[in-house]
């Protein structure tokens, strides 16, 4: 521990005692106590109290100090319960008489305390940390605390009844094995010869009874109490799980039997927990597996179609080992589909049709609309208990693709389909953009289904449609195009699509990119580049195509629309306009073609668009596009036009004003610098050569290198690293300077100390220039040059350069770059966030608010020692 910190908290908790200190800010006491916990939790566990012993004397003042705000109380709390959490702490606090005091609710009731909830969290709080070894239970069990850790359960404050959860859940792991609860001891003490006396395990039996009896007075009617029963039989293990199940199950059988749809969930949550981890067996002492499966029929046969929904969704959601109650849930989640669209999916003499009425009454409500996304939600659950049992559903999943296109044609406003079903719910669907979504995400996943190839041509009939109904919503269409792609990238034989279904294509494509909407728009120009990404398909050309071509005629089609996207007056939409090129151009980039007029009049475009975007996100896609373009081509050298640009790019984009087009521009310059040299993962400077390595020709070496760093330098990649190494935003500088070491380590070593491998570099930005003319002032030559060169020579070369011109490996060795890259590895945090700062802020902030001619600092200074 720093000992400046040492020095100066004594003298910080003398501040934080006197009543209404202000302090810097609301996280500081926080803080602080993320600092202490960092402490305890390194080295051994007397470290806090070694490091820091004037905190037992501080805890033993506030709680007499009633005076004490709210916020300092919770701390105090908390610290408390830190300090106590190892045994050697917990000895500590006992002698004082300190944690009778401290965790005694009465004590804080008579202060007329308690009612703040600031101060019951960190009660809560401070006792959830104590409880980490078996000392610290014996005293919760003999304090009797359990009586008002319970109480504290259906707090008014959500935080504070959450809290006192989880703290409850943690005593109940205590208690079913005191014996195996670590100590933080430190000595190495054995638990099991120390464990609780005999009397001590029978307040252990009283903790587990007093729970049990608890949850079973206040199971009824109570959500709270429902939620955390079911976060404790998840927790915990048997047999306390067994002990809990039986206290309460004749509770929830009578919860179950009142049908109440407020409880319905966390009901749910109950029984499926007590489900998953009850045993098959019976045993006299836990309930039987039977019992639970028979709640779940008896939620499944309720009377109210919602609730009924809502435990069929639950129970094939937590994957029932029972087949007959995942297959009967997935029968009742089928019913509405079945009902609205008139498809027959489930069998006339199902045992659901008294189901079958209710659902339909509701139907005819506006609630309907939650009833069929509930129901559409959960395709993918059934979709997946299909495919382990393929006999659970009485119809084939195509048949359930067949449903879920009727219904989109209903909801859709232009079209005229009707329904064999449930007429009167025609009225709340059409034209309702969630129910719309909640089908086409079912239809995504029903991609994959067998037989899906015989509805292809309709599959791609209603989502033409939606793409050209004028009461789409943009959502929509973008799920639209996403199920277009999902659906293409499954079926590789599009032979099926005739020349009247890919001309309406065309046309929706064409009209919503046009769309004056910019979300439309937006969702268009990604669609065209994401399709060229899906696999290839056979066509009605029995050739092998790419699904461009076929349901759109390819690039003739699509680089027009995306050229003319780049003018679009939304920067979204822009920016993803040239991503979309860059994924179309790729494939040509990859196979070396030759550039058309077309793409270069792009390359100017995006140029442009460099120099000029007033938005950070056309300019970053920008910089991307020729991050896509260097990647593809096997020998970027060989393409003029883009070496020609790069130059250009990297002297903007690091220029640029926003840090992530700064950053994309350095990943180009990285690309370029690992083409430059003949290994792209150069070995670290201070490697191990082989011998292979010692008997390549230096002279070739330094040859090919020299070349290539005059490469680099005509390229611009040298003074874009330069200007980015100190960039103002770290991710930059970082960035930069991790290249620069990559590109020292490559061509230092071969070139330092040789005089005919001079290459000079100009020195772009200002702040580059001071850091050299710096370390010049400070004993450097005057004109960074080869050591190795005679003084004639020097003389010559700072005659003849621009001050601003350097040497390059020289400047990568003046420039401090690792020192550099140590500073810039860390966070700012750990100068502006460490514990010596957060004590002084204290101690400042303390000051400021004293009256004149009184120091907190000097007044209140603790004898602690």
């Amino acid at each position: 521990m720093d000992s400046q910190c040492v020095s100066i908290l004594p003298r910080v908790c003398g501040v934080l005692l006197v009543s209404g200190s202000s302090l810097p800010d609301d996280t500081s006491l926080e803080k602080l106590l993320d600092w202490f916990t960092t402490i305890a939790q390194t080295g051994h566990s007397t470290s806090l109290l070694e490091a820091c012993p004037c905190l037992v004397d501080f805890v033993s003042k506030v709680a007499f100090d009633y005076t004490s705000g709210s916020s300092i109380l919770s701390f105090t709390l908390k610290l408390t319960g830190l300090i106590g959490a190892s045994e050697d702490g917990f000895k500590v606090l006992k002698e004082c008489s300190v944690l009778k005091l401290v965790f005694n609710p009465q004590h804080w009731q008579e202060a007329g305390l308690w009612e703040d909830p600031c101060l019951r969290i960190g009660w809560i709080q401070g006792l959830k940390m104590i409880l980490k070894h078996s000392e610290a239970l014996s005293f919760f069990a003999q304090a009797d605390l359990i009586e008002p850790l319970l109480q504290l359960q259906t707090d008014s404050s959500l935080f504070v009844a959450s809290a006192a959860n989880q703290t409850l859940a943690q005593v109940l792991l205590l208690c079913q094995s005191p014996s195996s609860v670590g100590h933080n001891g430190s000595k190495n003490r054995d638990l099991e010869h120390n464990s609780a006396s005999m009397e001590t395990t029978q307040n252990y039996s009283g903790i587990i009874t007093k729970v049990s009896d608890y949850l079973n007075k206040s199971v009824v009617l109570n959500q709270q109490i429902l939620r955390l029963l079911a976060m404790l039989l998840v927790r915990v293990g048997p047999p306390l799980r067994d002990t809990l199940l039986l206290a309460v199950i004749n509770s929830l059988e009578e919860l179950v039997t009142t049908s109440c749809s407020q409880l319905t969930v966390p009901l749910l949550d109950v029984i499926l927990a007590a489900n998953r981890n009850s045993p098959n067996g019976l045993r006299d002492d836990c309930v039987p597996k039977q019992r639970l499966i028979r709640l779940l029929w008896v939620m499944l046969n309720m009377k109210k179609p919602v609730d009924v929904m809502q435990a069929a969704a639950a129970v094939l959601r937590s994957h029932q080992s029972d087949p007959a109650l995942s297959a009967h849930s997935a029968r009742v989640l089928l019913l509405p589909l079945d009902i609205v669209t008139g498809v027959s999916l489930l069998d006339e003499n199902s045992t659901e049709e008294e189901l079958r009425i209710l659902i339909t009454e509701q139907l005819k409500r506006k609630s309907c609309i939650s009833m069929i996304c509930v129901c559409l939600s959960n395709i993918p659950q059934i979709t997946l208990m299909v495919s382990k049992a393929s006999d659970c559903l009485p119809c084939p999943q195509r048949l359930i693709v067949t449903a879920i296109l009727l219904l989109l044609r209903l909801c859709c406003v232009d079209s005229s389909s009707s329904s064999a079903g449930c007429v009167e719910v025609v009225r709340f669907i059409t034209g309702n953009s969630k129910v719309q979504k909640c089908a086409l995400e079912a239809l995504l996943v029903l991609s994959k289904s067998p037989g899906v190839k015989m509805v292809l041509v309709e599959v791609f009939k209603v989502l033409t449609e939606y793409l050209n109904s004028h009461s789409s919503d943009p959502s929509v269409l973008q799920k639209s195009y996403q199920a277009v792609i999902k659906w293409v990238g499954v079926c590789p034989d599009l032979s099926c699509i005739t020349d009247q279904l890919r001309e309406g294509f065309i046309q929706a494509v064409r009209k919503r990119a046009c769309d004056t909407r910019w979300e439309a728009r937006d969702s268009t120009v990604e669609f065209l580049g994401h399709l060229v990404g899906a696999p290839s398909c056979w066509a009605f050309t029995e050739q092998e195509m790419e699904p461009s071509d076929v349901l759109l005629g390819g690039r003739s089609f699509t680089v027009p629309l995306l050229k003319e996207a780049l003018q679009d007056p939304e920067s979204y939409v822009r920016a993803s306009s040239i991503s979309a090129l860059a994924q179309t151009l790729t494939p040509s980039w990859q196979d070396g073609t030759a550039l058309t007029q077309e793409q270069e009049d792009i390359v100017t475009q995006l140029q442009e668009v460099l120099f000029q975007d007033s938005e950070g996100f056309a300019r970053r896609a920008a910089v991307k596009y020729f991050i896509a373009w260097f990647s593809a081509c096997s020998s970027p050298s060989s393409c003029w036009l883009l070496m020609q640009s790069v130059p250009t790019v990297l002297s903007q984009g690091v220029a640029d004003l926003d840090w992530e087009v700064k950053l994309h521009t350095l990943e180009l310059a990285e690309l370029v610098l690992d083409r430059a040299f003949s290994d792209p993962s150069p070995s670290h400077p201070y490697a191990v050569m082989s011998d292979q390595d010692h008997r390549l020709p230096i002279a070739g070496q330094q040859s090919d290198l020299l070349s290539s760093l005059k490469n680099l330098v005509d390229w611009g990649v040298v003074s874009a690293l330069l200007c980015g190494v100190v960039d103002c935003d770290r991710p930059v500088a970082l960035k930069a300077c991790q290249l620069l070491l990559k590109l020292r380590g490559i061509v230092c070593p071969v070139m330092d100390n040789t005089a005919d491998t001079r290459v000079f570099c100009q020195l772009a930005g200002a702040s580059v220039m001071q850091q050299v003319r710096k370390i010049q002032e400070m004993g450097k030559d005057t004109c960074v040059v080869s050591e190795a060169c005679s003084e004639a020579d020097k003389e010559g070369i700072c005659a003849s350069v621009d001050p601003e011109c350097v040497s390059v490996c020289e400047v990568l060795r003046v420039l401090d770059l690792d020192e550099k890259l140590s500073i810039l590895t860390q966070s700012s945090d750990h100068i502006y966030n460490s514990p010596l700062s957060l004590l002084q802020d204290i101690l400042t902030a303390a000051a400021a608010s004293s009256p004149p001619g009184q120091d907190p600092r000097q007044e209140l200074v603790m004898d602690c020692y």
